[in-house]
């Protein structure tokens, strides 16, 4: 029986691969339009052999990020690794950096991808945003030190680059410091823990209990209340 794709199957953005001969219906490929989706036809074959897990990166940028993130896929690539990309799909695609970092951080803490990549202007946006999921580590790196240190002291799985602060051979280096790194554990993996206890602390805080929304308020706000 052939595979049916509804417009409930369409992700929010970046890539859709369905087997060849899936039956995708027309509100679907709506969807999928409006989003900058593309629906991609792979052979059965091809999607049983995808890259595990450990060998996957979740990758996503906003329109400030995408020509960087586009340039960098191919170092993955070289490194054998498969690039799971939550978007966006073009420049002139608007997009807001909380959601392509929620997505990113999500396929991260599913264990659908080891590590995750997130690309904006700063880079600093989405690595507060990341953060906020539970078991993220996220590491807003700029040198091949900072990338280091983020993956041999941090053990960070997610890492935020800002398009507008680096060229792509600095992008390149960082990326590839951060990849190759791996965690040194020992005395940083109780340091770590402790990350990991404080997050914890705050979780069990609230329990199931809906919160209030916190709204920071603007200097004007600041200024008029004192």
């Amino acid at each position: 029986m052939k595979q049916v794709i509804t417009a409930q199957d369409v992700p929010a953005s970046g890539e859709l691969r369905v087997p060849v001969g899936t039956i995708v219906t027309s509100s679907a490929r709506e969807v999928a339009a409006g989003r900058g989706v593309r629906i991609v036809e792979v052979a059965e074959d091809q999607l049983s052999a995808l890259a595990p897990p450990e060998r996957t990166v979740a990758m996503g940028s906003d329109h400030g990020g995408y020509r960087l993130k586009e340039a960098l896929k191919p170092l993955l690539e070289s490194l054998d690794l498969a690039v799971r990309d939550v978007g966006v799909a073009g420049e002139d695609t608007p997009a807001d950096y909380p959601d392509i970092a929620h997505m990113v951080a999500k396929l991260v803490v599913s264990g659908a991808a080891a590590r995750g990549v997130i690309i904006d202007g700063a880079g600093i946006g989405s690595c507060m945003a990341a953060n906020k999921v539970p078991g993220i580590r996220a590491a807003l790196c700029y040198d091949k030190a900072s990338a280091k240190n983020g993956r041999e002291h941090n053990d960070s799985n997610v890492l935020t680059l800002g398009a507008r602060l680096l060229t792509q051979t600095q992008a390149e280096d960082v990326l590839r410091t951060w990849l190759e790194t791996p965690f040194a554990g020992g005395r940083h993996q109780a340091r770590v823990q402790k990350i990991m206890d404080i997050e914890q602390q705050y979780s069990l805080a609230g329990g199931d209990r809906p919160r209030k929304a916190m709204v920071c308020p603007t200097e004007d706000a600041r200024k008029a209340s004192s």
